[in-house]
């Protein structure tokens, strides 16, 4: 079995203080694994974004331990925190946090600019990351003038231009209608056929189940349940027809 990408150990994360505090995780233990689509369920305040964001290095865990690629993150300062997000996670979300005054190829380059890649390979690397989500004709657009499905594939190329080792999208179909909303999830589907990618689904949304090769479920901060997705049964009956 391969190491997970991320890893979470008997993670637990507190928020706020005095009559506020709430203890967002409890106890949670999940691993992230090249080569498979994991979705995680549960009803709102369970604890579905915050442990995105522990797993993304955003939020420390207040007890426990969080592995970037077999690296424990404990003690690592915010600049290195900063770091394992640029190198190793790509971040999805409901609301595509394009910037409007860019185009599509401006803001998935962003994201190599940040990290020092400016030369002409780093143009074409995002020319490459819009084809590959099937936006190679709007690489000039701004976002007012694409679809939310476009917008939505604009972010996710920007999640995967980086060599990202994991990503991690917050409902990427939350603001989809179904027809969109299945096209993303197909194109999430493919980025988790990678071995060097693990791809995780926040959602609430039943209709993408069958894109998940393993269903997690939360609540109130606690993993309750876990069991193999549909795509995962069908991924092994394609390896082993009849």
């Amino acid at each position: 079995m391969t190491e997970p990408m991320i890893e979470a150990i008997d993670v637990v994360r507190v928020l706020g203080e005095g009559a506020w505090r709430v203890e967002a995780l409890r106890g949670v233990n999940l691993s992230l694994r090249g080569g498979e689509l994991t979705l995680l369920m549960g009803p709102s305040g369970s604890g579905k974004t915050t442990l995105l964001s522990v797993l993304g290095c955003i939020l420390s865990p207040t007890r426990g331990t969080v592995r970037v690629l077999g690296r424990a993150t404990n003690g690592a300062r915010a600049e290195q925190l900063a770091q394992l997000r640029r190198r190793h996670v790509g971040f999805i979300f409901q609301s595509y946090h394009l910037f409007p005054t860019l185009t599509a190829l401006e803001n998935v380059r962003l994201v190599l600019d940040v990290r020092g890649e400016r030369s002409r390979r780093a143009r074409a690397k995002a020319g490459d990351a819009l084809a590959a989500v099937g936006l190679s004709h709007k690489t000039r657009s701004f976002p007012r003038e694409l679809s939310g499905g476009e917008q939505q594939r604009v972010a996710i190329a920007r999640a995967i231009v980086g060599d990202a080792s994991a990503i991690l999208a917050d409902e990427p179909t939350g603001a989809l209608d179904s027809e969109n909303g299945h096209a993303i999830m197909t194109v999430l589907a493919g980025i988790a056929k990678e071995p060097a990618r693990a791809v995780f689904v926040v959602t609430h949304d039943p209709r993408i189940m069958p894109f998940a090769d393993r269903i997690v479920r939360i609540e109130d901060g606690r993993i309750v349940g876990e069991e193999r997705g549909p795509n995962a049964d069908r991924a092994r009956s394609a390896a082993h027809p009849g």
